[in-house]
């Protein structure tokens, strides 16, 4: 069932030092990135490939957030060991992961949301684990809907 043109409304969970991530805190667009885990082959060359166009996507207005179900401390040293330039939210009871429909028989599935301004979903994209869109595919996407 699709959330495209559906409003997400406001949550919080700790990134990875643990600070409370509010979604309301953010103003602009929003790409929340949903992925199965920290440090796997896929999630590490997906969520790189975010992070290597992170200007590009800021110089576009929208934030970058990505979030699973591992824990604050695995979601640090993945994010130190690839130098990631967003944060990495920690959602171990899925509260947030079944909100947005991303939870799967092993976990998190792999999907991708761009919320708006107002936090309405308008680009969705959810897919099998090993496959993703890299930053040009999501960058296009972005720039169709400006």
């Amino acid at each position: 069932m699709s959330l495209l043109n559906k409003k997400i409304e406001n949550f919080t969970l700790p990134d990875e030092n643990g600070n409370l991530f509010e979604l309301a805190s953010l103003k602009g667009k929003k790409l929340i990135v949903f992925y199965p885990g920290d440090d796997t082959p896929t999630c590490t060359k997906q969520l790189c490939s975010y992070s290597s166009g992170f200007e590009e996507f800021v110089n576009l207005g929208v934030h970058i957030i990505g979030i699973n179900q591992d824990s604050i401390e695995s979601h640090k040293k993945f994010k130190e060991k690839y130098k990631l330039k967003f944060p990495l939210l920690s959602d171990p009871e899925k509260k947030v992961i079944k909100l947005f429909r991303a939870d799967g028989l092993l976990g998190t599935k792999r999907a991708t949301f761009l919320l708006n301004e107002e936090n309405i979903v308008i680009f969705e994209n959810d897919t099998f684990p090993v496959f993703y869109k890299d930053k040009e595919e999501i960058l296009k996407e972005i720039k169709k809907l400006l």
